[in-house]
């Protein structure tokens, strides 16, 4: 019940303060952008449906995440900084409560960036069969991101000595498991780096995808692909809510004793 009250409360914050919509606006720029350039790439034969579609899904769930990340990277350092973390330590809330209330909170940016997209996948996939089936798996797949990231966002945050450095560290992060995936024609092939690919849960969990929808696989084929995504949820969730006591308090660090 604790939790649940933390996480309307918050998102509340996000949603009634502007902040949240104003993500999503400059979110959805970036999506029409993209799906402009993809439909002239279309046009012109340079990409096959499925392949713009991939293409699009790919960097709308990676910046999805990275949006989530970053509203999780403020939750414990921003309210420090703005005065509000004492009031919240002050009501009768298990500080786990308070933790998972912010994640949960966090995730509706993920769920309102992945309702902005659905149009424009729509729109790119018209006429073909598998855009119902690629926005299942990237639901799926980016929910399972977006929540891992989200709590590795607000450890982050809660050891942070600032919020500027906690915001510094969860985008560096984020842009460094992002990158590889916009290599040209991704990572080199062979196995050290098809190693590299399954310990990023961005990079593995978005060629997942792409193995779906572009190469056909079978959803059970490549399950592989999502061990580091699902690493990254559990251990980051794990260590969130059983250190919570040590990690949500007024001032920065983690509480030894």
């Amino acid at each position: 019940m604790s939790t649940r009250i933390v996480a309307a409360q918050e998102a509340r914050d996000l949603w009634l303060s502007g902040r949240a919509p104003t993500l999503l606006f400059a979110f959805s720029l970036l999506v029409s952008a993209i799906t402009y350039f993809t439909a002239i790439d279309q046009t012109l034969n340079f990409l096959e449906h499925k392949e713009a579609v991939n293409y699009t899904l790919q960097i709308a769930v990676g910046v999805g995440v990275l949006v989530t990340l970053v509203v999780s990277a403020d939750g414990i350092s921003g309210e420090r900084e703005r005065g509000t973390l004492e009031c919240l330590l002050l009501t009768p809330v298990p500080r786990r409560s308070i933790v998972l209330g912010k994640l949960i909170a966090a995730l509706s940016v993920w769920f309102g960036a992945f309702v902005v997209t659905v149009p424009y996948i729509w729109v790119l996939g018209n006429g073909i069969s598998l855009v119902t089936g690629a926005l299942v798996l990237a639901l799926a797949v980016g929910s399972v991101l977006a929540a891992g990231l989200a709590a590795v966002g607000l450890l982050i945050s809660a050891v942070s000595g600032s919020n500027k450095a906690s915001l510094a560290i969860s985008l560096f992060l984020m842009l460094a498991l992002f990158a590889p995936t916009q290599l040209p024609g991704g990572l080199p092939r062979g196995w050290f780096f098809d190693v590299l690919t399954r310990a990023n849960p961005i990079a593995s969990g978005l060629h997942y995808v792409g193995l779906v929808l572009v190469s056909g696989h079978a959803w059970t084929r490549e399950l592989g692909y999502l061990v580091s995504p699902v690493v990254v949820l559990v251990v980051a969730t794990a260590v969130l809510t059983g250190w919570s006591p040590r990690l949500v308090r007024l001032f920065p660090g983690v509480r030894t004793a």
